[in-house]
């Protein structure tokens, strides 16, 4: 069984690996950080969609870096709930569910876990919620955490 997580750094991330852990003591899960290049974010920007970023190479790399490090950081937390974890990080193609269902496809993963909501805000809002789309595109099973704050 391998279980995949998103993680996004969130308390609503953070609340769905401590419950994954919970469900499936000692299973391997990978932590999956998506993130978007900055040259696409400019693209997309182009297209009225977001608002443009002044960007290099230099940047996208340092985002990459810094969500490299965000990948390890919830493996890390995935393995003190009991996970054995291992991170990684990928950028987006198209959006950040589409990447989340493909790295699920190629891993050929159990499960799917990921809070209901993340960091997206304003663009949430916009272009709909990801753990939404996950759960609508994926061909297989979906775990949506809800946080602290979202449970009964």
């Amino acid at each position: 069984m391998t279980i995949l997580i998103a993680y996004d750094g969130s308390d609503d991330a953070k609340a769905a690996i401590a419950f994954a852990g919970t469900l499936f003591q000692g299973q391997s899960a990978v932590v999956l950080t998506v993130w978007e290049r900055l040259a696409l974010t400019t693209a997309r920007a182009s297209a009225g969609l977001i608002m443009a970023l002044d960007n290099s190479a230099a940047e996208d790399e340092a985002v990459g870096k810094a969500m490299t490090e965000l990948a390890k950081a919830g493996a890390d937390l995935a393995a003190q709930a009991g996970l054995d974890a291992t991170p990684r990080c990928e950028p987006d193609s198209v959006a950040v569910w589409a990447t989340i269902v493909d790295v699920a496809n190629e891993l050929d993963a159990t499960l799917i876990v990921t809070g209901s909501r993340g960091m997206g805000g304003i663009k949430s809002l916009l272009l709909g919620s990801t753990s939404d789309r996950v759960l609508h595109h994926a061909r297989r099973p979906v775990l949506v955490v809800p946080g602290a704050e979202s449970a009964p």
